[in-house]
């Protein structure tokens, strides 16, 4: 039985995260997965840590898509995969990897999933998590600052000069594609049982099935 492949983007800062983690913690335990996008990030190691601060960490070429793409469709079809950790005060990956096996609920979270539409093409549910401006700005703050050892210059000119416009270029066009748009984000507790209601039918067909 093919597993439900769930995508789930949104801004920076928007609550994609908090959306995933709610409708995965109430689940059966190991019927359901978790892929961020941001583990994808492309390896640059052979910069410095001065020159990966200048990438554009916020345009979709960051991304080794492709081998999300590829991941995903071995989970298709019941393999296993070995997702790489990508670590942001360094800005390169991690030479250990996360293993994730095949489940009947794959969720998948970045703000970019819903651009690509080879990613597009192997989600079953496609949702967009839609935050005011303002309250993503000061969630990434606080994130980067408290969580990946940014300061807040550093934040700030990151937001005028990459984050912002690809928002504008890539994030924000994408809510087009989602068949459902969740304001509020981990709040909307409407849209988030109706996701996990979905969820719950497919892990138990894939109980009564086995």
């Amino acid at each position: 039985m093919s597993p439900l492949v769930i995508g789930i983007a949104g801004g920076t800062g928007s609550g994609k995260t908090t959306v995933a983690r709610k409708i995965c913690e109430n689940m059966p335990d190991k019927a359901v997965n978790t892929l961020e996008h941001d583990s994808y990030y492309r390896n640059r190691s052979d910069l410095s840590y001065e020159q990966a601060c200048e990438l554009n960490f916020d345009h979709p070429d960051a991304l080794e898509t492709t081998l999300l793409i590829e991941h995903l469709k071995l989970l298709r079809q019941g393999e296993s995969v070995q997702v790489p950790i990508y670590d942001f005060t360094t800005h390169s990956r991690r030479a250990d990897s996360r293993h994730v096996d095949a489940c009947p609920v794959i969720v998948v979270e970045g703000i970019l999933v819903l651009s690509d539409e080879r990613l597009r093409e192997l989600f079953d549910i496609k949702v967009f998590v839609d935050t005011d401006a303002d309250i993503r700005v000061f969630r990434r703050v606080r994130r980067d600052i408290e969580q990946r050892g940014r300061t807040f210059d550093s934040v700030r000119d990151q937001y005028y000069s990459t984050v912002r416009p690809m928002h504008l270029q890539f994030v924000e066009p994408s809510k087009r594609w989602a068949d459902l748009i969740i304001p509020e984000g981990g709040n909307n507790r409407v849209a988030l049982d109706l996701i996990m209601g979905k969820m719950l039918s497919v892990i138990d067909a894939a109980a009564r099935k086995s």
